[in-house]
C-alpha cells in the first residue's frame, strides 16, 4: 500500500474542531450576507477577535474544501 500524499499547503496541519466551527460561521454569514469582500466578512463574522492567523486559515480551509469561492471583483460567495 503507498502512502497518502501530502495535504495541500492551505490545508496543512491537523484540523480542530475550532475551525470547522470557523469555517461554518463564514459560510453561513456568506449565505445570510450573500458576496462580501474578505475584510467585510472579517468584520462580519468577529474574525478580528479571533486567535491570529485564524479567519485567514478557516477562509482558505473553506475555500480549498469548494465551501466558498472568490468572485472577480474579490468578494467571497458561498457555493
Amino acid at each position: 500500500m503507498s502512502p497518502m500524499p501530502p495535504p495541500k499547503p492551505t490545508t496543512e496541519g491537523r484540523r480542530d474542531r475550532q475551525v470547522f466551527h470557523e469555517i461554518g460561521q463564514i459560510v453561513r454569514a456568506l449565505e445570510a450576507q450573500g458576496p462580501t469582500p474578505p475584510e467585510q466578512l472579517r468584520e462580519v463574522v468577529g474574525g478580528r477577535w479571533w486567535e491570529e492567523g485564524r479567519f485567514d486559515r478557516a477562509l482558505a480551509l473553506a475555500a480549498s474544501d469548494g465551501l466558498v469561492h472568490l468572485t472577480d471583483d474579490g468578494s467571497v460567495v458561498a457555493t
